[in-house]
């Protein structure tokens, strides 16, 4: 993690301009180098680094990180502020990330290689957009939304850049933290406020409200939460809190001594008592937090006894200076070897050999680049040079991975330009189709490895159907019409979502209006029968029915059945109790025969091994004949059952790609591309089923 604040501080001697009582003590009370806290700073990367490659979890190091980072930035501005200096922003900024930046920008340009040339092309696309998001200070926010997405591929690899989700939050606090202070000092300046108890109200605001919202969102959406800046400011605020108070802080020297090796025997626990990454960032990362705190606190004992006699220990001195780039390095090292081993975890002679080399990688990058460059006086010279320096380091990344992207997205637009010619998908089924295309043509969709976009929803319901907006977020006006024969609600998660090109095809076939109420992840069940995200999903549900009345339809489409990837189908009580109340009402409901789900990706597969490759094709027990939503549909002319597994997987396997077009995006979701080809098969179908069941529709 970045060291910008670890660097030797001496007493300022600069005077004061608060009036007699203050004068250069008041300065000293925030200064002094700390070499425990440096010794601290290396004993939570080596968590972080141990805890990675040896047990595969999270320590709970990184958070340690972060209150260290707040302690010694609050600590620089606060002696600015004790002795009158100005605190020249807009330098500060510039010069944390000309600072920050080179080692930043090395890593990411050698894993760029290192991705290119040794990881599969399946997921190239989506490590350069990270990079981009890495290198500019955002890739936290980029895993936020792909960890809530639920239509994202499910790649088995990690991603090289992961580990940037918390410089990225760092960076974001560097950015944001100098205002506060800014605000401290103009407040001194305009009622003459002593700046310490002043940043002591801030940051404890910060503090409560960061930790009330970090406590909610883990409960409602840890995964979302895990990385969102917001849930993240209250530790970075302890840390603050901890800085002003600390010269206030003298516990006697026994007390000290225990205190620093509580610290560490509980900080060292964190990540094998807790699921750090299942938990955080909730109340629970208190507890590597209040460990370090209490280190801190100890601070330097002067005992034969003490922890700090380790800590400030030069080995551990200089390996804390070197923290930052062992936190940059061993990740791309660790994800780089599992992708070529093929392995889950390295093993305990692999990781002894990665831990050391990447100790011995970062020593080496420290002084060669990190050192070198914090020497450079160049650009210290005047802001304009620094903002340049900063500039062409963003540069560095941003150009070849947009040249890239640029590449490929001309490459997708060439094939998508010819897809009506070579990608005929679903169609190749039909008796007597003859391939016209060309035989060397590319499959769709292209292969980039960037996320898959999902299919779009329309506008958002009118506010005339006068749905509650609690449950407006969900409702879509997706195929609209003025005067339709009748209106299709449909009604469930991403297994129903995924055959809106089809739906859409159909409707305008039938003259149809198409109301979609979907959220990712939710069964139209019960809330017992959820297997994840039950808090979102019961208020989802608490929905179904309000805009059931709202929108009036009479037909519902709804995912029938549901296959898991331990082979199996599930029509649960929930699901039949629903279309049963759906019948009930005289609504013709339109019960989806599930697709297969796999414990693998059949387009990564087909890009790995080839298309034909016997391991990337599979079956399921989903495409036998018999399903259990059978005796419901005939027992409810209401009911009409719809399956097009024979269309996914013709003769009762699944390969990745028929007609020229990838048949699944993931493990368990459909290509847009091929549902566009299978609208004609489907709409016979649904029309099949609603006429053998005696519908008027």
């Amino acid at each position: 993690m970045p060291r910008v604040f670890g660097q030797p501080l001496t007493p300022a001697t600069a005077g004061t301009t608060y009036g007699s009582d203050v004068d250069v003590r008041q300065v000293a009370r925030y200064s002094g180098f700390r070499p425990e806290v440096q010794g601290l700073r290396a004993v939570a990367v080596l968590l972080v680094v141990v805890y990675h490659v040896f047990l595969g979890r999270v320590s709970g190091g990184v958070d340690v990180f972060l209150l260290i980072s707040a302690f010694f930035l609050t600590l620089s501005f606060v002696r600015k502020l004790e002795a009158g200096r100005p605190l020249a922003l807009g330098r500060y900024w510039l010069h944390v990330f000309k600072r920050l930046l080179p080692l930043a920008v090395l890593t990411i340009l050698a894993t760029l290689v290192a991705v290119e040339l040794l990881y599969p092309g399946y997921d190239v696309g989506r490590w350069r957009a990270e990079a981009l998001a890495s290198v500019f200070y955002a890739e936290n926010w980029a895993l936020a939304l792909s960890a809530v997405d639920y239509y994202a591929v499910d790649h088995s690899t990690a991603s090289p850049f992961q580990h940037f989700w918390s410089l990225s939050v760092q960076g974001q606090v560097f950015l944001l933290w100098p205002l506060v202070f800014g605000a401290a000092w103009w407040l001194h300046r305009r009622f003459g406020w002593r700046p310490v108890p002043v940043l002591a109200v801030f940051f404890a605001a910060i503090f409560a409200a960061s930790l009330a919202w970090s406590v909610y969102s883990t409960s409602v959406q840890q995964e979302f939460a895990y990385f969102d800046t917001r849930t993240r400011l209250w530790e970075f605020a302890l840390g603050s809190l901890l800085a002003l108070a600390l010269p206030y802080l003298n516990p006697p020297r026994a007390a000290r001594v225990l205190l620093g090796w509580f610290g560490l025997v509980s900080m060292v626990s964190v990540g094998v008592l807790v699921d750090v990454q299942g938990a955080f960032p909730g109340w629970i990362a208190l507890w590597p937090l209040a460990s370090a705190a209490a280190i801190i606190v100890a601070g330097r004992t002067g005992s034969p006894f003490g922890l700090d006699r380790i800590l400030a220990s030069a080995p551990l001195v200089r390996l804390g200076d070197c923290a930052y780039a062992l936190y940059l390095v061993h990740w791309p090292l660790l994800i780089t070897y599992l992708v070529l081993r093929d392995r889950p975890m390295a093993g305990p002679r692999s990781g002894v050999v990665l831990v050391v080399l990447s100790v011995v990688l970062a020593v080496v990058i420290t002084r060669l680049v990190e050192d070198r460059f914090k020497a450079w006086a160049w650009p210290e010279q005047n802001k304009r040079r620094l903002a340049l320096t900063v500039a062409v380091s963003l540069a560095v990344v941003a150009v070849p991975v947009l040249s890239l992207q640029q590449v490929q997205d001309r490459r997708a637009a060439e094939v998508l330009a010819a897809a009506d010619r070579n990608n005929p998908g679903a169609a190749a089924l039909l008796p007597g189709f003859q391939y016209q295309g060309d035989p060397e043509a590319e499959a769709i969709p292209v292969v980039t490895g960037d996320y898959y976009q999902k299919p779009g929803l329309g506008e958002p319901c009118p506010a005339e159907l006068g749905i509650a907006d609690s449950y407006q977020q969900w409702c879509f006006d997706t195929v609209p019409n003025a005067d339709p024969a009748a209106t299709l609600m449909v009604i469930g998660n991403s297994h129903v979502h995924m055959w809106i090109p089809a739906i859409e095809e159909l409707a305008k076939a039938k003259n149809w209006r198409v109301v979609t109420y979907i959220r990712g992840n939710c069964m139209y069940s019960t809330v017992e029968e959820q297997v994840a995200d039950h808090q979102e999903c019961a208020r989802w549900l608490e929905g179904t029915d309000p805009v059931i009345e709202a929108v009036n339809p009479e037909l519902v489409l709804v995912q029938g059945t549901r296959s898991t990837d331990e082979n199996e189908e599930q029509f649960t009580p929930g699901m039949e109790q629903r279309l049963r109340s759906l019948a009930e009402r005289g609504i013709q409901v339109i019960g989806l025969r599930d697709n297969a789900r796999f414990d693998f990706v059949p387009a990564q597969c087909a890009v790995d091994h080839g298309a034909d490759a016997p391991q990337c094709a599979a079956s399921h027990v989903i495409l036998g004949p018999d399903s259990p939503l059978d005796p419901v549909a005939g027992e409810l002319a209401q009911v009409s059952m719809v399956d097009l597994g024979d269309l996914i997987c013709p003769e009762g396997t699944c390969v990745p790609v028929i007609g020229n077009v990838y048949t699944y995006w993931d493990n368990n979701h459909l290509t847009v591309e091929y549902v566009r080809t299978l609208a004609p098969m489907f709409t016979q179908r649904v029309q099949e089923a609603l006429t053998s069941d005696g519908a008027p529709y």
